[in-house]
């Protein structure tokens, strides 16, 4: 994606100052694990979103560096609280913040970060970015207790498990899309447009996520994982739904109860590629990649767009 990248060079450099800028704190606990923070930040995917979405219909300006900071600030802060949720004492390869300082100042931090992101909006009246971007995080959160909620009984159709990834995943992706465009249009109907491409891209991306788990790359996660954390991705539910009631019983079982046995994972592993999950997953993935392609087209051939392209096209070729 290093086409994309060149294209906004000049705006995530100075949007690197900006962000530093906007959660620095007073505090000087809090301002040590800012600074952790930005340092160990990821391929800042989203951010690109932004500039690319706001190029694509316009000049960027303050209003779009306000835009990407205020969705990398509510991305972090999820996170944070994320992992204390999940008793995660690793973030991208890095000590978490609830590893290094416990519970509950990881929590508060999460509760800070969020404060600061309403704060960066309120006090520039950019009340449409935050309508975005809170509708976003009550996605996310829905999602996460549909999750939770579905898990217990093991038992989830193809079309709730969209409805998870569409809320927990893509809203975020989709939001930065949306508050780039509308930062640059101030359009509604580009800015609609522009969220479900966001949307779709974002549903193609946790396929991806989904994938991963069933292949050998050095992702950042071992093998397995979903299973042993008893998630049902995609590729296990087309399983469950086309295998005996005896097979369908006996997977239910391992996971359920046997998840920590590495031949048992490695069991349900193949069960799911002799089915045909890993096909049935790519080629919905495919498809998703595809439909955001579309909306893509709509709008005229230029650089911005073939950089949108490529990052669109990096969600799902990414090796890890």
């Amino acid at each position: 994606m290093q086409f994309s990248k060149n294209l906004i060079a000049t705006e995530l450099a100075t949007f690197e100052q900006k962000f530093a800028q906007s959660v620095k704190s007073q505090t000087p606990l809090l301002d040590r694990i800012m600074k952790y923070i930005i340092k160990r930040k990821g391929k800042q995917l989203r951010p690109m979103f932004v500039f690319l979405s706001a190029k694509l219909h316009g000049t960027v300006n303050e209003s779009t560096y306000r835009a990407a900071a205020l969705v990398e600030i509510l991305h972090t802060a999820t996170l944070v609280h994320d992992d204390v949720v999940d008793e995660s004492l690793e973030r991208r390869g890095f000590l978490s913040i609830n590893a290094l300082w416990k519970n509950k100042i990881a929590v508060l931090v999460g509760d800070y970060l969020l404060s600061k992101g309403l704060l960066l909006s309120t006090s520039a009246g950019d009340f449409k970015h935050l309508d975005i971007l809170s509708d976003a995080v009550k996605q996310m959160s829905e999602g996460e207790l549909l999750q939770m909620e579905k898990a217990r009984h093991l038992n989830l159709k193809e079309d709730i498990y969209f409805e998870i990834i569409r809320s927990k995943t893509a809203s975020l992706l989709s939001s930065a899309c949306a508050v780039g465009a509308w930062s640059t249009s101030k359009d509604e109907r580009l800015t609609e447009r522009m969220k479900l491409f966001g949307e779709k891209t974002g549903i193609a991306f946790q396929i991806k996520d989904d994938l991963f788990d069933y292949g050998n790359e050095d992702v950042g996660k071992p093998t397995g994982n979903d299973l042993k954390e008893k998630k049902l991705t995609l590729p296990l539910i087309y399983t469950l739904n086309n295998i005996s009631k005896n097979e369908k019983r006996k997977i239910i079982y391992i996971v359920k109860n046997q998840n920590k046995d590495p031949e048992k994972i490695n069991y349900v592993l193949q069960k799911v590629i002799e089915t045909g999950g890993i096909n049935y997953a790519t080629e919905k993935m495919i498809q998703y990649r595809d439909e955001a392609l579309a909306i893509l087209f709509e709008f005229p051939e230029s650089d911005i767009r073939n950089g949108l392209e490529e990052l669109v096209r990096y969600t799902t070729d990414r090796k890890y």
